[in-house]
């Protein structure tokens, strides 16, 4: 193994939770999810080779994998899978496990399912604190815009689980 395969494989060892969230996100079933996040890790692996250093590695992962999902759910909304809202295999760290955390995060992924694909990447930046102008300098767009967006989209995601949740956040 070469110290180029090495340094990957370590780095997607370090940073593979970014890529099960996107994957979950995107996708609703598990099958899926596992294809998805292999397609990631290939697109990131042609892709290493390039990547300068000039930004974090999870900066660099994000935007990758972010334009991989949505490049690969137009892929499948063009063979016209039908997505499968069942997400009981979702995952949730055993330290936080308890069954009402666990509905929540099922009706919480079930809403995300229901945004359109810009969205979803909003929300999952604000999922994982990402500053608004690292989310600027990712989109490609201006800071100000970034901070529209996101509230939109959290908006969006809010009214869906106030919709279809028994218990309204």
């Amino acid at each position: 193994m070469t110290s180029l395969e090495q340094a990957f494989i370590h780095k997607i060892e370090k940073h593979k939770g970014i890529i099960f969230k996107i994957s979950k996100m995107y996708m609703s079933e598990k099958d899926d999810q596992d294809d998805l996040f292999q397609e990631i890790t290939c697109q990131l692996w042609k892709a290493y080779p390039n990547f300068r250093g000039e930004s974090e590695f999870s900066t660099w992962l994000y935007r990758i994998a972010l334009n991989t999902a949505i490049i690969f759910l137009k892929k499948e909304k063009r063979r016209n899978f039908i997505i499968n809202e069942n997400l009981s295999n979702h995952f949730i760290p055993q330290e936080d496990y308890n069954d009402e955390k666990e509905e929540r995060m099922k009706e919480m992924y079930k809403a995300i399912h229901l945004l359109n694909p810009i969205d979803k990447a909003f929300i999952f930046y604000y999922l994982e604190d990402i500053s608004g102008k690292q989310i600027a300098n990712q989109m490609g767009i201006s800071e100000g815009n970034a901070r529209v967006k996101m509230n939109r989209a959290k908006n969006k995601l809010k009214d869906i689980l106030n919709q279809h949740s028994p218990n309204p956040y």
